[in-house]
């Protein structure tokens, strides 16, 4: 049987990690190892498919950027775009993942296999989860009715719709889930088994595209909590931002206080979106927030990636609220 022909983008992260020992879990320095080193460490990934590959960047993820998002989604684009290729897989960094994963979701049209994976452990540590991690994400790439499912995250041989995938751990291998949703499928014996597919619109589906610049509207969120001061709110509207993604208490509540100082930066045309600081649930219209957006399930990190888009190709309020209950 033919093999596959799968592109590798590496963004550094984890999964790129050098550490001083076996032993350091939390020191390490993340991308530092190459795409190279990386199909060295799984030889047998070459048995599996014919690998391509490019260093995108190298870098620890929290300091991923959306400058990165929008080249990288345009770069994944013009990969898939090429009939020559059959599949796309990523590794990055962990701490940033599911929003890249996501605004790749909604960017990046087509219907071949996207899969985006990392490591909780440095590629030194002792029961690395790094190599195989990839080896199992060539595989899902490998199969095309992957390619349905939108943009995939795979780690711990769990496959996750980005739509839905959290980072809930700190350092366990097991870190990414979909809260209440579940996940998409799982990788046993080396190949992909799926059970649920997301009905929220992604790639093929998104009515969203790379904006023509390669910048973003500021878009800032803000965490609401006890004795939270409203004084930090003009500061946002003298930043020139254009929305703000408000993490609520509950049903995406705040205080009067909040609530005030947010309708007087609604005065100033700058949208407020309602999101939810709890694990679970929805976020959905009530009277009393009757002039604000609400994310629907989306976590606050989404929320914002979904509006600076929405934003950025000049949607009415009204088009990004329909973005947000149906992406």
């Amino acid at each position: 049987m033919k093999r596959k022909r799968i592109y590798l983008i590496a963004c550094g992260g984890t999964i790129a990690g050098i550490g001083t020992d076996a032993c350091d879990l939390t020191q390490y320095k993340a991308g530092q190892t190459t795409w190279q080193e990386m199909v060295q460490a799984v030889p047998f990934v070459r048995e599996i498919a014919e690998l391509e590959g490019e260093q995108y960047c190298n870098i620890d993820s929290s300091d991923m950027t959306e400058a990165h998002w929008l080249g990288l989604a345009a770069r994944v684009q013009a990969i898939v775009d090429d009939p020559i290729y059959d599949g796309v897989v990523l590794t990055h960094g962990t701490d940033t993942l599911e929003e890249t994963a996501y605004a790749l979701n909604l960017l990046v049209h087509t219907e071949k296999p996207v899969v985006i994976t990392g490591a909780m452990r440095p590629a030194t540590a002792l029961s690395a989860d790094g190599p195989l991690n990839f080896l199992a994400a060539v595989q899902t790439a490998c199969d095309a009715a992957a390619g349905s499912y939108g943009v995939l995250v795979l780690l711990n041989n769990r496959l996750c719709a980005a739509r839905f995938v959290e980072k809930m751990d700190t350092m366990q291998v097991d870190a990414f889930q979909s809260r209440q949703q579940g996940y998409v499928g799982i990788v046993q014996d080396g190949k992909p088994e799926f059970y649920q597919r997301p009905v929220k619109r992604c790639t093929q589906q998104s009515q969203l595209y790379l904006p023509v610049t390669n910048t973003l509207p500021y878009v800032p969120i803000v965490y609401c909590h006890v004795g939270m001061r409203g004084n930090i709110f003009p500061f946002f509207a003298n930043d020139n931002a254009k929305a703000i993604i408000l993490v609520g208490m509950g049903h995406g509540r705040v205080s009067e206080v909040i609530k005030n100082e947010v309708m007087a930066l609604q005065q100033r045309k700058i949208l407020c979106v309602r999101t939810s600081r709890t694990f679970g649930g929805m976020v959905t219209k009530v009277d009393e927030y009757a002039t604000w957006l609400w994310a629907n399930s989306l976590s606050p990190q989404k929320a914002k990636i979904v509006v600076q888009l929405a934003l950025a190709q000049g949607y009415s309020a009204t088009q990004i609220q329909d973005i947000l209950n149906t992406h």
